[in-house]
């Protein structure tokens, strides 16, 4: 909207960049361009303001498929009016020389005329092609097909205005028929993830079986290790229960030849000394024989005083020790007697 001041009965008027100005004074163009700035008397003027700049216009309509299913367009059109001259002449673009703002409502008119024809080329389309189809296809070939009918329609070159581009952001159907298309992509998804959740389980399974065979085989093998080491253990047990039967059957034969030895030496030996000890005894006694026959010829030989003699020594020989003896007179006298006394016992002697 261009700004417009007041000075002593004339207006001035200050567009901006973008705002292409037509000034006619009494049907005379006076001024034109984009980004003008000059003064007027308001009653003479008519002035027109053609915005120069992109715009782009947001539209949503609905469209009918061949199977009679309904959908929503959703675009935006970006435009540019190229010829403001033009646009000026064929569209009311007249602003309030006082205030600066359109007196009608020149945009909201190129917006209609841009839905209708746009709109009017999807419908074309759509209406023709089934719902399946216009989902997978809809978004690229309606704005091709929104872009070729905006770029041949002949109204829009007439009023100067230039479609620069389309944009189909979305074609979606009605909220029930969308649960309806989802429902078999959610089964397919669904069962894809069941799938999988059965092929990972399965594979464990198969993971935890290999494992469970593994162990098995480890116990088996294990089994019959241990079942070796048994016999093995019984072999050696055996063997060494054989070779120590053997050292003690070696021990005892030496043990028994060894007693052997010592009591065969032993027997020798107690014969031989037997034999001494007899030869000995024999000795000892013919020598105590010929003692006591010696003894007996001395004695005989001998007279009574020489074997009371002997008698008393032998007797002394076998009594005790005496320390001390005492003799009294009345013993010695006694035992003088007898000695002396030829009849006696005592005297006679052997």
């Amino acid at each position: 909207m261009a700004d417009i001041t007041r000075r002593f009965g004339f207006r001035h008027l200050r567009s901006a960049p973008t705002s292409h100005i037509r000034h006619l004074r009494g049907g005379q163009l006076a001024h034109e361009g984009t980004g003008l700035a000059f003064w007027f008397r308001p009653l003479t003027a008519a002035i027109s303001e053609v915005p120069a700049d992109d715009r782009e216009l947001a539209m949503m309509f609905h469209a009918r498929t061949a199977d009679f299913q309904d959908l929503a367009v959703q675009a935006t059109v970006t435009y540019r009016i190229s010829d403001p001259t033009t646009a000026a002449a064929r569209l009311d673009f007249g602003i309030d020389p006082d205030t600066g703002s359109w007196r009608a409502e020149p945009l909201a008119q190129l917006g209609t005329l841009l839905t209708e024809t746009a709109q009017q080329h999807a419908l074309q389309l759509i209406a023709r092609t089934p719902l399946a189809d216009t989902l997978v296809d809809g978004v690229a070939t309606v704005r091709a097909r929104i872009a070729e009918g905006l770029a041949a329609e002949p109204r829009l070159a007439e009023i100067g205005l230039t479609v620069l581009a389309v944009r189909v952001t979305a074609v979606r159907p009605e909220a029930e028929m969308e649960r309806a298309l989802r429902t078999p992509a959610r089964e397919q998804v669904q069962q894809e993830a069941d799938r999988a959740t059965y092929e990972r389980r399965a594979v464990a399974v198969e993971r935890e079986r290999t494992i469970a065979e593994n162990e098995l085989a480890s116990q088996i093998e294990l089994a019959r290790r241990e079942e070796e080491l048994v016999k093995q253990r019984g072999a050696n047990a055996r063997r060494e229960a054989e070779q120590k039967a053997a050292a003690d059957a070696v021990r005892t034969d030496a043990e028994a030849a060894r007693r052997t030895r010592m009591a065969v030496a032993e027997a020798e030996a107690a014969g031989t000394l037997a034999v001494q000890q007899a030869e000995a005894a024999r000795t000892l006694g013919e020598a105590k024989a010929a003692a006591e026959a010696a003894w007996l010829a001395a004695h005989q030989q001998a007279g009574p005083e020489v074997l009371r003699a002997l008698a008393m020594i032998r007797l002394a020989e076998h009594l005790p020790r005496i320390d001390s003896i005492t003799l009294t007179p009345d013993v010695l006298t006694g035992l003088l007697s007898r000695l002396t006394t030829p009849d006696s016992p005592e005297g006679n002697g052997r």
